[in-house]
């Protein structure tokens, strides 16, 4: 027994039964697709070392869990810790003791650094165990989204369309020969995903932007996950944009989007958005989130989720932590820029 779990104790458990992983997390009322297993399957194949760790009590009550992305570079190690951690009801009250047995099992050298990205899942108790151990928040104007209240209703959420908006969406509507279909099927979800991998791959050539989102470490692992939800829009035969979105217990975070030059004509976004919104709603869901928005580099994208709500909304801030002070405050700086 080390002496962080003598003096709170908790210990520190590795989980390798991804099934029993992936109940733990959904069993939480602010588990997402970034503390499930797959996204940690994802971050694998990108080159990240992943620890799946639970922390229970003396009794053996889980209490909280961590999924850690592990990357050395050179003397230092970038220790990211994505959708959490999160904390159990009863963890709740130990949200001090949880983060310090987390801290002790990581074995920190004084080089590395320790970034937790809640991505909307953080929790009273997860906040108040980061500040008191040390952790710092560095937030960016980047780190801000829109959000879709749905608590009420349908009818709320037209009522706060811009007119334009609207207009855009009845075009769509009016058109017979557009569909929008959510998808089932293995095969055809698998399918939809090449096509958006395409899609978007043009996408950032007709728009010179870059990201490390890698298509096709991801394609098998959203298309058979049905916590993502693929929406597929065609005009006659023609498919001309794809749009993922991937659902928690009470909110649907629209996630990735690509489409043809077709789709700017007939207004094939308008009828995805409004899609996810019914969806989401027949769901129970209480809120649409549109993901992020990003008004000064990209001012058109903006401007369409705008027209939807004007209700913008923190993402939370990066936490960061590391023995070294400089170290710490130097990632600050980076990031904030």
């Amino acid at each position: 027994m080390t002496g962080t779990e003598r003096e709170t104790g908790l210990r520190v458990v590795p989980v390798a039964d991804v099934p029993a992983w992936d109940e733990a997390v959904w069993a939480q009322g602010r588990g997402t697709i970034f503390s499930a297993a797959g996204w940690g399957t994802y971050k694998a194949r990108r080159g990240a070392r992943i620890a799946r760790l639970s922390v229970v009590d003396d009794a053996g009550d889980l209490l909280g869990l961590a999924q850690v992305q592990i990357k050395h570079r050179g003397p230092t190690r970038q220790v990211y810790l994505q959708g959490g951690p999160l904390l159990t009801r009863k963890g709740e009250r130990q949200g001090e003791a949880v983060v310090r047995s987390l801290l002790a099992h990581l074995s920190l050298g004084p080089l590395d650094l320790v970034v937790v990205d809640f991505n909307r899942a953080e929790s009273p108790g997860a906040v108040l165990g980061l500040l008191a151990c040390g952790f710092r928040p560095v937030t960016t104007a980047s780190r801000h989204t829109l959000e879709v209240d749905l608590t009420g209703g349908l009818d709320a959420v037209t009522a706060e369309m811009d007119p334009r908006w609207r207009q855009r969406l009845r075009k769509a509507e009016r058109n017979a020969a557009m569909t929008a279909r959510f998808l089932d099927d293995p095969a055809e979800r698998l399918a939809a995903f090449d096509a958006f991998a395409v899609m978007y791959a043009s996408l950032k050539t007709r728009k010179n932007f870059a990201n490390d989102f890698d298509c096709a470490a991801y394609r098998d692992l959203a298309a058979n996950d049905p916590r993502h939800l693929i929406l597929a829009v065609r005009e006659g035969d023609e498919l001309c944009l794809v749009r993922i979105a991937h659902r928690s217990r009470d909110r649907l975070t629209d996630f990735f989007t690509a489409s043809t030059e077709r789709a700017k004509a007939n207004a094939a976004a308008y009828l995805a958005v409004w899609s996810f919104v019914r969806r989401a709603t027949e769901d129970g869901c209480r809120a649409f989130d549109f993901g992020g928005i990003d008004p000064v580099r990209n001012r058109g994208v903006y401007d369409f989720k705008r027209g939807l709500t004007r209700n913008v909304v923190s993402s939370g801030p990066l936490w960061l932590y590391g023995r070294n002070r400089l170290v710490t405050a130097a990632a600050g700086a980076a990031l904030a820029r």
